[in-house]
């Protein structure tokens, strides 16, 4: 990072947030007006609904809107990063997502269209991870393997942030941490224009959260969630990739996907965690169900905002752990983040066993 920023520069940073954010916040009041005029309300009657009530989720709206447009004024175009196929690409999954909030998506249809996004990516963008960084002593990857794998994980983390848009403010709160986190290290190892892309969506965000925080008056749905998600995967690429080799004039930065890990922690944890326990229940990994971690730690009677809180406080944790502890490698640091995920969850069950039985005992640990 550079010692210091000029009064220019922190300007320059300061307006793209704000007019991220001042569009955010004046978008939704006439999204909330067509919303109510045209009954297009959350489905209440969902068993996983948190709320007895009617809440647009059309918030997502606002923030693609208000990214698209503040990209655009502050032209974040750069010949080395493809801006136009990331817009694309999101552009894709805005239109999916906004048919999903309007009336419904089947799984196949969904996967579908994110395959797509991500193969535009991947083949087109050339946003791909080319290389295991030494992870069980695999480094470079074939064209074939890296491109495969590359998809595989931009439709996980798409997903990812989907499934952890359940509780007010959870979704939005965990995307402003992480894109601060990547603009952060951006601006550490010189790379300006990725900076500003994750601000801009910093800022988006934040502006719906005015809004979104409870008592929630609009939830960003689909549209939301799934641009969140791919805009966090591509930094998080983009992040790895350029810290892959030590640049001359670029401050070096080490274990960058564990530190990518660690700042993803929340919904990557969970997902992984989701779907491992629905598959050895034998059920459908994408069948829907109220075991999130974030349902788990509202049923110890937290608030939606105090939940919220409580995740983006591990979230911070593991990020703090893997800048003090990067100089580990890869494979031990996230081994570590992995462990220390799995104590946090484990903190949790044994929390409900003993509320639910109504006792402390060794055995809620276990049992």
């Amino acid at each position: 990072m550079p010692e210091f920023f000029t009064h220019y520069q922190i300007f320059y940073y300061l307006c793209v947030v704000g007019f991220a954010a001042l569009l955010s916040v004046i978008s939704i009041p006439s999204i909330l007006h067509v919303a109510r005029t045209r009954h297009l309300y959350d489905d209440i009657g969902h068993f996983r609904k948190q709320h007895d009530h009617g809440i647009p989720r059309l918030g997502g709206v606002a923030i693609f809107v208000s990214y698209c447009v503040t990209a655009l004024v502050f032209t974040i175009a750069d010949k080395t990063f493809p801006v136009g196929y990331l817009l694309t690409a999101g552009i894709i999954l805005f239109i999916m997502g906004l048919k999903d909030d309007l009336s419904g998506v089947n799984s196949s249809t969904k996967f579908l269209v994110q395959f797509v996004a991500a193969l535009i990516l991947v083949i087109l963008g050339d946003i791909r991870l080319t290389s295991m960084y030494g992870v069980f002593g695999i480094y470079d990857l074939p064209f074939v393997i890296s491109a495969a794998l590359s998809v595989i994980v931009i439709i996980m983390i798409i997903n990812a942030f989907n499934l952890i848009d359940g509780i007010d403010g959870l979704a939005g709160i965990t995307g402003i941490l992480a894109n601060l986190a990547f603009a952060t290290l951006f601006f550490y190892i010189r790379q300006y224009e990725f900076a500003v892309i994750s601000l801009i969506l910093v800022g988006a965000i934040a502006g719906f959260l005015r809004y979104n925080i409870t008592p929630a008056k609009i939830f960003m749905g689909d549209t939301g969630s799934l641009f969140i998600g791919l805009i966090s995967v591509v930094m998080a690429i983009k992040l790895i990739e350029l810290t892959k080799v030590n640049t001359p004039g670029i401050p070096p930065l080490g274990a960058t996907p564990a530190l990518t890990v660690a700042i993803l922690i929340v919904p990557v944890f969970d997902t992984i965690r989701i779907f491992f326990i629905r598959i050895m229940s034998g059920i459908s990994p994408f069948e829907a169900d109220r075991n999130h971690i974030h349902h788990r730690i509202l049923r110890l009677g937290y608030t939606h905002l105090q939940t919220t809180l409580i995740c983006a406080g591990f979230n911070l944790v593991c990020i703090t752990i893997s800048l003090l502890f990067n100089s580990l490698g890869t494979f031990a640091l996230v081994s570590i983040i992995f462990v220390i995920s799995i104590l946090f969850n484990w903190g949790i069950t044994f929390t409900l066993r003993s509320k639910e039985r109504e006792s402390l005992a060794l055995r809620n640990l276990f049992i």
